[in-house]
């Protein structure tokens, strides 16, 4: 088999377009996600097309910062390739990277750094260790848990852990209101408001300034949808999703003292599932899990029900 890597060959249209077929995308590989990041991390992005033995198989988007005519050069892949319905073996994905080292070989001033979008496990492992890149040693995988939002709401909601079910009912009686935004007027407040708890508990996620970014870029497209709960007039809790393609992501999110109280947050994240699929999207990436800093996170996310996920790790 023969795998090619065409850079920046489709218009931006050509590549949405494709890329809105793609199941299971992540933001960090969306051309949203390109346009609001590239200029607070001063790095410039390529988009490739992969072809398998002539074929469409998939797309990436590589991140690269270079120096002195790129002899001090960084490149980034990260959560990539994404593949179209077909693709995407571990024996694709060494193709794939094989050609990758060809066009951007390990040498002296060049940094690089690969986060696979591939599913952990022995054969994956040793399929890239083939490619000659090295795996990073205490970087463990990205761990998700995706929702399959093509099942019906009785499905979803059947999928609910009891305990979980047992507190989206006390909060749907608890008289809080769910209000949405997709005109990005509300993203501003909620990226404050997620800014300042950050700062105050020192805890992990995505810059501010990143967050103020997309939301202007993904206001036009009505593409982040900023969930409020409220109770007596207040915001007691929020939390953002964005949309790319066919697949979502949960960003942040935030809750008070009394949010947290009457679970809000349950409700807020069930009725944006249900939003998302009226909006079209089949997967939804909870947004991350680990075990370490954020145990009480991770066993949240789990009572939806989804799938969990490994991805295969950090290489260079």
């Amino acid at each position: 088999m023969i795998c090619t890597i065409n850079w920046n060959t489709l218009s931006i249209d050509q590549w949405e377009e494709k890329f809105s077929f793609i199941p299971y995308s992540n933001f960090l590989q969306s051309y949203d996600y390109a346009k609001a990041a590239c200029p607070l991390q001063r790095q410039k992005a390529r988009w490739g097309l992969i072809t398998i033995d002539g074929r469409e198989a998939g797309l990436v988007q590589l991140f690269e910062a270079g120096l002195l005519w790129n002899m001090i050069h960084a490149i980034i892949v990260d959560r990539g390739p994404l593949w179209f319905e077909g693709f995407g073996n571990a024996v694709h994905v060494k193709l794939f990277f094989d050609e990758l080292n060809k066009q951007f070989p390990a040498r002296l001033g060049r940094r690089r750094r690969f986060l696979p979008e591939t599913e952990d496990g022995p054969t994956a492992q040793k399929l890239i260790a083939q490619t000659g890149l090295q795996r990073m040693e205490g970087r463990l995988g990205y761990e998700t848990i995706w929702l399959d939002l093509t099942k019906d709401e009785e499905s979803l909601r059947a999928d609910l852990k009891s305990n979980w079910r047992n507190k989206l009912n006390k909060a749907e009686k608890s008289g809080v209101t769910i209000n949405w935004d997709d005109t990005g007027r509300e993203a501003l407040w909620a990226t404050a408001v997620y800014a300042g708890d950050k700062a105050a508990r020192a805890y992990g996620g995505p810059k501010p300034e990143l967050l103020r970014n997309y939301a202007t870029i993904l206001a036009p497209k009505r593409a982040m949808l900023v969930g409020r709960a409220m109770k007596d007039g207040q915001a007691i809790a929020f939390v953002i999703l964005v949309m790319h393609g066919r697949s979502a992501t949960y960003m942040v999110g935030w809750s008070s003292p009394e949010g947290r109280e009457i679970a809000a947050h349950h409700l807020l994240l069930w009725n944006g599932m249900l939003l998302l699929k009226q909006n079209g999207i089949r997967e939804f990436d909870l947004g991350g899990t680990n075990d370490e800093g954020a145990a009480g996170v991770k066993t949240f996310k789990e009572g939806l029900g989804g799938r969990a996920v490994r991805y295969v790790g950090h290489y260079a």
